[in-house]
C-alpha cells in the first residue's frame, strides 16, 4: 500500500467522522408551537420540515435522521413518540390535483392559488409513546391512537386503536402490543407492577 493511498484513506476517515459529528449527531431542545422549551425532544440536523407552523410537538419526541415532515394540514406528535429514518409524514396530497388540473386545463381560476381543485389537506395525529418504524408512510388524515407501532414499510392512513400494530401497504391492524409486551414481561416479572399500572393510566386518558 503506497503512501498517498495511506493518507487518503486517513483523510476520509477524518472527513466521515467531522460529518457525523456536525449532521448526524442528535441535537437535544426544541421549542413548541406556542415558545415553550421541549428539552427533551431530540430531532436530527436531516429532518426536512416544510410548513412548521402546523407541526405541533410534545417533549420526549425523538425525530431521526433523513425523516420529512410536511404539516400544511396540521400534525400533531404526542409526548414520547419516536420516528425512526426515512419516514414521511405528509398532510397534504396533489396526486389527484395533477389529474384534475389536465381535465380542467381551460379554467386556470380553479387550478391557482394554496387550494386547487382536487387538493386533499387533512391533519396528522400520532399518539403518545407510538413508534414509526424506517421507510413508512404517515398520509394525510391519519390518526394514530397512544402507544401504536408501525411496521417498517409501511403505507399508513385512516383511524387506529391505542396499542395497535399497524403494518402493510396499505397498512391495517395486526394485533396488539400488549401481548407482546406481555411475553416479555414475563421474563422481567419485576417491570410489571409499573406496566400495568402505564396502561391503566393510557386506558383512562380521553
Amino acid at each position: 500500500m503506497n503512501l498517498s493511498t495511506v493518507i487518503r484513506a486517513r483523510i476520509n476517515g477524518w472527513r466521515r467522522r467531522l460529518w457525523r459529528r456536525v449532521f448526524f449527531r442528535m441535537l437535544f431542545g426544541e421549542a413548541g408551537q406556542g415558545g415553550e422549551l421541549l428539552p427533551l425532544t431530540r430531532l436530527s440536523p436531516t429532518v426536512c420540515i416544510e410548513h412548521p407552523e402546523g407541526l405541533q410537538l410534545a417533549d420526549d419526541v425523538f425525530i431521526g435522521h433523513f425523516n420529512f415532515i410536511e404539516a400544511s394540514g396540521g400534525v400533531h406528535i404526542g409526548r414520547g413518540v419516536q420516528i425512526t429514518n426515512f419516514v414521511s409524514i405528509v398532510s397534504h396530497s396533489t396526486h389527484r390535483s395533477v389529474r384534475v388540473a389536465a381535465a380542467l386545463s381551460g379554467q386556470p381560476a380553479l387550478l391557482e392559488g394554496a387550494e386547487r381543485a382536487g387538493d386533499m389537506r387533512a391533519t396528522i395525529e400520532i399518539g403518545a409513546h407510538s413508534f414509526i418504524g424506517p421507510h413508512s408512510t404517515i398520509e394525510a388524515g391519519a390518526r394514530l391512537g397512544r402507544a401504536c407501532l408501525v411496521q417498517a414499510h409501511s403505507r399508513v392512513r385512516g383511524a387506529f386503536e391505542d396499542f395497535s400494530v399497524i403494518g402493510g401497504q396499505p397498512a391495517r391492524a395486526l394485533g396488539n402490543v400488549r401481548q407482546a409486551d406481555r411475553r416479555w414481561l414475563t421474563a422481567h416479572p419485576e417491570w410489571l407492577p409499573a406496566y400495568e399500572a402505564w396502561v391503566a393510566r393510557v386506558a383512562e386518558v380521553e
